[in-house]
């Protein structure tokens, strides 16, 4: 996994955490702690703990979205979740105190392996063979989660499954809202009339990520065969379609719009990865739950991209030295949203 030059990193007030870890008698160090490179959210860390490696995550500076960046909840989740699925890293700290690293904060067992990200790596682009197994990996590996049973691992309470589609589809009209001075309202409108007039009855419901994608599996480097999940920061308990339209609103293929391929999320338009379409009856065959009606999953999950990528823009908006690498994601965000309007009128997937 990629790490940041020391020069690039977010500081931290290294002091302050191990004069915490010390009150449980562990020791920080000696290894100096570096920064993760990658993504647009929590900051992440390797750091040692009593000699062994581990990892620091904790939210990053100024104001958050709403239901993410949530170190409690994430920390609640990978307490008992390795029970039952191994890919989940296993909880060893969390700190409410503000006080310590300027934000709550917890730590994980390290798993080291390779990330990949919007492309293969270089000696694998081309291979159909690995395209298709990667593929199946997440999969596979999303229905193993949903396999999970929430009251053996002491996960019983968690979340609301009651009403879930309705509040999670209330939620990311509430975020668009809050940034609809950045695109086309008419479009906006028609897809939440859309989508409200087709909100589906609750179904039973499973343990999920929120955010499952290839970027979020930790992969070995011989095999790619997942070694681990990360960022559960929005996990929660819910209907299993929802994990999976998610996993599909960054499934770009070859035909789609260019907004799909500029959000550079997956290789999943290259050669040998399975077609949406491929992978919704791969589900659906894995864990025989119908999948039937599934368009209005799709139109809530690409409207949810469209505003996380405004929302990406907003923060760069407000800050532009801060996050440089969101300084097109207005126009990104906007051109999502008008691809989540063509859908719902039949005119695309």
């Amino acid at each position: 996994m990629e790490l940041r030059p020391g020069a690039q990193s977010v500081p931290q007030n290294w002091d302050s955490l191990a004069q915490y870890l010390a009150r449980f008698d562990a020791v920080l160090g000696p290894a100096t702690p570096q920064q993760f490179a990658g993504g647009f959210g929590n900051l992440n860390y390797l750091i040692e703990i009593d000699g062994k490696p581990a990892v620091l995550r904790r939210p990053p500076d100024g104001p958050l979205p709403r239901g993410g960046n949530d170190m409690a909840r994430e920390y609640r989740i990978l307490a008992s979740l390795w029970r039952a699925y191994p890919l989940a890293p296993r909880a060893l700290f969390y700190c409410a105190e503000s006080g310590v690293l300027g934000a709550p904060f917890h730590i994980i067992e390290y798993r080291p392996g390779v990330i990949i990200r919007d492309s293969l790596p270089s000696g694998l682009t081309g291979q159909a063979e690995i395209a298709a197994t990667l593929g199946r990996h997440l999969v596979e590996s999303l229905v193993a989660l949903h396999e999970v049973d929430p009251r053996q691992i002491g996960l019983a309470t968690f979340g609301r499954p009651a009403g879930f589609v309705g509040r999670t589809l209330e939620g990311w009209i509430a975020r668009g809202k809050a940034v609809a001075d950045l695109f086309n309202c008419a479009a906006f409108d028609e897809c939440v009339a859309w989508l409200r007039c087709r909100v589906p009855p609750d179904r039973p419901p499973s343990l999920l990520h929120s955010d499952f994608k290839l970027d979020n599996m930790i992969l070995e480097p011989a095999s790619l065969a997942p070694v681990a999940v990360i960022d559960w920061d929005m996990g929660t308990h819910g209907d299993p379609l929802w994990d999976l339209a998610v996993l599909l609103s960054y499934w770009a293929e070859p035909g789609d719009p260019a907004c799909m391929h500029r959000m550079r999320q997956m290789p999943t338009a290259q050669p040998g990865f399975p077609r949406r379409r491929e992978v919704l009856e791969l589900y659906r065959h894995l864990t025989g739950r119908a999948v039937e009606n599934f368009g209005f999953y799709r139109v809530l999950s690409v409207f949810r991209s469209a505003i996380v990528f405004l929302q990406l823009f907003d923060r760069y908006r407000r800050d532009p030295q801060g996050s440089l690498s969101c300084a097109e994601f207005g126009t990104l965000g906007r051109e999502l949203l008008d691809y989540t309007f063509e859908i719902t009128r039949g005119r695309l997937e």
